[in-house]
């Protein structure tokens, strides 16, 4: 058991970031450098876990931040003033990634406010424990690739009409895109999808000088975490790494700032795998 993380479960997705015991550390751990000056980023699923982290680094670092969020109204409060305290400035849209015409609306708000759109962040996801293969409804399948994938293609097809040379496409994968995964079977076939989504893009933008790439993280400590799995299982999560732990938001966050930034400038098609040292198969 990790003692880190007691037993918890959330009865419902997305999960709480206010409910998690304890909770994520998100702080960045350095101070800014200006790296992000002047830019712009819209970060799906930004109230909690990753997302959260990757917004208030951007903020740090100089972003105008515009978060999308499901439902989570306490944590995209929550959010929205930690990129506050860091000097910067906040946008919050509800809705839902997997609605085509959310997505364009997110994308004119974020420039209605902001002015332009520099950085786009894929991050919203959703997984479920499938116990029985057999008895997976087809919707509910349907659902996780609405968000997961679908989500990020209309999120695409949205701010590429608004972004310049120089723009960057940061994707969250996942390492079960290449290991996979016995229980999370569409959680882990969208995210395989995201990498091969990465890796095209990445090709078709480049002459624009739109740079496409993907994190793939491991066990990170998120409310997606005891939203998914059972009490037990979330006790042990993340203790059959390398390093023996979960990882925490704010361990991600500084790679999507590397892919971001002018320190990424000669990157594109790639993933960065942040995972406690669990080495993808390929």
């Amino acid at each position: 058991m990790n003692a880190e993380n007691p037993p918890q479960h959330q009865d419902r997705q997305p999960g709480r970031e206010s409910e998690m015991h304890p909770a994520p550390k998100y702080a960045p751990r350095y101070p800014g450098s200006g790296r992000l000056a002047g830019k712009v980023a819209i970060i799906t699923g930004g109230d909690s876990g990753i997302g959260r982290a990757v917004a208030v680094l951007f903020a740090r670092e100089g972003a105008k931040i515009a978060i999308g969020y499901l439902d989570e109204e306490e944590d995209a409060q929550e959010t929205k003033k930690s990129v506050e305290a860091e000097g910067s400035e906040a946008l919050l849209v509800r809705g839902d990634v997997g609605d085509k015409e959310f997505c364009t609306r997110f994308v004119e708000n974020a420039v209605e406010a902001f002015g332009k759109v520099d950085i786009l962040v894929n991050n919203a996801a959703e997984q479920h424990v499938r116990d029985d293969l057999s008895a997976v409804p087809e919707e509910a399948m349907q659902r996780v690739f609405q968000t997961n994938i679908y989500g990020y293609f209309y999120m695409v097809q949205a701010a590429l009409e608004r972004m310049k040379p120089g723009g960057r496409i940061i994707n969250t994968a996942s390492v079960v895109a290449y290991r996979g995964h016995p229980e999370l079977i569409d959680y882990a076939m969208t995210k395989g999808a995201i990498v091969a989504l990465t890796r095209s893009l990445a090709t078709r933008l480049a002459d624009k000088r739109i740079l496409v790439n993907a994190v793939a993280p491991g066990p990170i400590w998120t409310p997606l975490i005891p939203a998914s799995f059972d009490a037990e299982k979330v006790a042990e999560f993340g203790t059959d790494t390398p390093l023996g732990r979960p990882g925490q938001p704010n361990e991600v966050a500084p790679a999507y700032l590397l892919l971001a930034s002018e320190d990424g400038s000669y990157i594109t098609g790639q993933t960065i795998h942040v995972n406690g040292g669990s080495l993808p198969s390929s």
